[in-house]
């Protein structure tokens, strides 16, 4: 009877954590849904700002170059790479692929390389492995506004234009569908301006004051929205991982007390044919 009540007990903790995973399921599908929505709603700015760098891009007279410190290009002797990771676990194998996807960066370069790492697990794991971080960002909400993400492309840019570093990449998540989250490297400084499309004959645009101004105006936004892009991707990546995290645990528990059950009711029709045998066994030596 001992072996009994071990197991019920077991029962009821597995049922209370999968009620747990399955409430976890639940919040995480409602933040994976509001970044998808964030990230869709922050698109009709982004394509107008490419569209207009593309038209100044196509516009400018043969020979005369676009100058702009975002643009300028020069022997990478040093890189920075923008490490996005989630703040918190039980998000399945998202942190794990991304700092292996940045350390396998790392460990394939030859020029040294510096972090800015955005989040807690990123952090963590390039502090422990001696890495040499020079920022870190962590305490991102749910729901980031691009002022949220400013302080990261400002730092990225100040380390650029300072001649700091000489090259500056990404690391993301990109949000593939609800199973699927590719851990991206992108280059983001320099800047590659946006081609003009060749399909077609876009209407003329005069820029005032003039393109090079607008351009140099513009530049600094198309990069702030690259960064902003690719938080909310991270943001929608973790939020899935987490959701199919949480459903895979739910699933495992509720097995869990299938097979638990099936042992308790084992145990108890043992029991029950003990005491049978018992009683059978005391009227034999009765009758006897």
């Amino acid at each position: 009877m001992a072996n009994l009540r071990i197991i019920r007990r077991r029962i009821r903790s597995v049922q209370n954590t999968a009620k747990v995973t399955r409430a976890m399921q639940m919040i995480a599908a409602s933040k994976m849904r509001r970044a998808q929505e964030q990230a869709l709603a922050a698109r009709p700015y982004a394509d107008k700002i490419h569209q207009v760098l593309s038209s100044i891009t196509g516009q400018r007279a043969q020979g005369d170059e676009l100058v702009h410190p975002l643009l300028e290009r020069r022997p990478v002797r040093k890189s920075l790479v923008v490490h996005l990771t989630p703040d918190k676990g039980l998000c399945g194998g998202l942190p794990g692929n991304l700092n292996r996807r940045t350390a396998q960066f790392i460990l394939g370069n030859e020029q040294p390389v510096s972090l800015l790492t955005v989040g807690r697990k990123g952090r963590d794991f390039m502090i422990r492995t001696g890495q040499d971080v020079v920022g870190a960002f962590i305490g991102l909400t749910d729901r980031p506004t691009l002022a949220d993400t400013l302080p990261i492309t400002q730092m990225m840019e100040r380390l650029y234009t300072d001649r700091e570093v000489d090259q500056v990449l990404l690391v993301y998540a990109q949000f593939v569908n609800v199973v699927v989250q590719q851990p991206t490297v992108v280059q983001i400084l320099p800047v590659e301006p946006p081609e003009a499309s060749s399909s077609g004959t876009g209407a003329g645009y005069l820029y005032e004051p003039d393109e090079q101004q607008i351009f140099g105006a513009l530049l600094p936004r198309f990069l702030e929205m690259q960064v902003y892009h690719a938080v909310l991707e991270s943001i929608a990546s973790e939020q899935s991982a987490r959701m199919v995290a949480m459903r895979n645990a739910s699933e495992a528990a509720n097995d869990m007390v299938d097979a638990l059950t099936l042992d308790m009711n084992k145990v108890r029709q043992e029991s029950i044919t003990n005491e049978l045998l018992d009683i059978v066994g005391g009227v034999v030596a009765l009758e006897g």
